[in-house]
């Protein structure tokens, strides 16, 4: 994995996750891009508040990418910049931040070389970018993906957007890393409730709990999931939820 980037300690930096595609929202194809993008976002201290699935459809794709792109640092899209007709992903990146859609020269010099005489108008449908849009380099496959202001277009297969995300990932730039901690309790959430409320409280945005009900070997329980950027605010917290479980009679174990 690349480095982590250099830190804005004192601003949460965000980012959301436009998944591009049919093959998704009929069930035909699995995703896994997004777990990927949003466990690397944590390694580098980037808080991922939001992902949607559209279809290969223009007017639903520049809406999305419109409205995401407004209220986030970081707006990574996967999939729909391959040869094909239905690949209409670069166009209405193009529309979206009002750019003309161009033959990139560099993309275009990238997939020559690659393809040699094998080049064809499929094939260089690919170099096609927004007007002043970067490269992002794909060492699997050559075909690019493309930024442009805070717009990271990405390839949907998940070995091809894994290379791409790491060569952009050393130049993000992220806030502090969100860190977590766990417990497990042998209560419903209905019984632990109250505790989990009044931590909440107390710490009120220093912390963020969350319970994750589960049901295991014929047994049932809740994680408590307690995150912050702090260390120490962390630790307090968990001991502060801990001791309530357990005064309310549950057996209480941290987990990694």
């Amino acid at each position: 994995m690349s480095e982590a980037a250099p830190e804005t300690p004192n601003r949460v930096v965000t980012a959301a996750v436009l998944l591009i595609g049919n093959e998704i929202l009929s069930g035909r194809t699995k995703d896994a891009n997004l777990n990927y993008i949003a466990q690397r976002c944590t390694d580098l201290g980037i808080r991922l508040t939001e992902a949607r699935v559209v279809a290969d459809d223009e007017a639903a794709i520049v809406e999305a990418v419109r409205a995401l792109q407004a209220r986030v640092d970081y707006l990574f899209t996967t999939g729909g910049i391959g040869p094909t007709h239905d690949d209409i992903t670069a166009d209405c990146i193009a529309k979206a931040v009002g750019r003309p859609l161009i033959v990139n020269p560099e993309a275009r010099a990238l997939l020559e070389a690659h393809y040699g005489d094998q080049i064809n108008p499929a094939r260089l449908r690919m170099a096609r970018t927004p007007e002043g849009a970067a490269l992002i380099e794909n060492p699997v496959s050559t075909a690019p993906g493309f930024r442009i202001d805070n717009v990271y277009v990405l390839a949907g297969i998940p070995k091809i957007m894994q290379a791409m995300f790491e060569s952009l990932a050393p130049g993000l730039v992220g806030g502090a890393p969100l860190l977590s901690r766990a417990l497990e309790v042998d209560l419903p959430e209905s019984v632990i409730a109250a505790v989990l409320t009044d931590a909440q409280a107390s710490f009120a945005d220093q912390l963020d709990i969350g319970s994750y009900p589960f049901a295991r070997g014929g047994g049932f329980g809740v994680s408590v999931v307690l995150r912050s950027t702090d260390s120490d605010t962390l630790a307090r917290g968990l001991a502060t939820v801990a001791d309530g479980l357990r005064n309310l009679g549950g057996r209480v174990e941290e987990r990694t």
